[in-house]
């Protein structure tokens, strides 16, 4: 069984994946792939650096992701250029992790799984869910200026069509105790689906 979860940014996607490990799945997180293998490859940099030039790259000639940031997430054509370059690495790296492994239970965090029509990777989608204010405040707890957290949620298909889209919802807005209930709820019913 294949999970893909997904949901707005800062409504709970990676603690709900780390739950849905706690409980035997082998967790994918697609911005952790992002971040760990796919922009140090040695192509993806030189690939930013051409286009970018150095202004984008740390000291030690790696990607700066802030500073890679300010570039695609202000515009839209550059965050799709940049998605071009990356997303294909990200999946040659999810079939390689699902055939290695094809008896396991995979959980697989995905914030734009709806956005780039990767439903059919999956057997089921769950969209990680809370009010718009929770967002934002998890956000700025984060670190994120409301203004730059606004921003990012725009390049986002609205929280409500992912929820309308997603097979199942968990409503990220209680304790964590009451999250982990409807984790362990909803993992019974994917079993017995399955």
């Amino acid at each position: 069984m294949i999970v893909g979860i997904t949901g707005g940014i800062g409504c709970g996607k990676s603690k709900v994946g780390r739950l849905f490990e706690q409980r035997g799945f082998s967790l994918i997180d697609s911005d952790a792939l992002v971040r760990e293998r796919v922009l140090p490859c040695a192509g993806v940099v030189a690939a930013v650096r051409s286009r970018y030039g150095t202004g984008v790259l740390a000291d030690d000639g790696t990607i700066d992701r802030a500073k890679l940031g300010v570039h695609v997430f202000s515009h839209d054509e550059e965050r799709r250029w940049l998605e071009d370059l990356t997303h294909p690495l990200v999946f040659a790296i999810w079939r390689e992790a699902f055939a290695a492994r094809p008896a396991q239970h995979w959980a697989v965090e995905v914030p734009l799984l709806f956005e780039k029509g990767l439903e059919n990777w999956f057997d089921f989608t769950v969209c990680v869910a809370c009010s718009p204010d929770r967002q934002l405040a998890r956000l700025e707890q984060r670190g994120l200026p409301r203004g730059l957290a606004g921003q990012r949620i725009s390049k986002q298909l609205p929280l409500v069509q992912k929820i309308e889209r997603s097979d199942f919802v968990l409503w990220n807005e209680g304790s964590p105790d009451f999250l982990q209930a409807e984790v362990d709820a909803l993992i019974e019913v994917l079993t017995r689906q399955s």
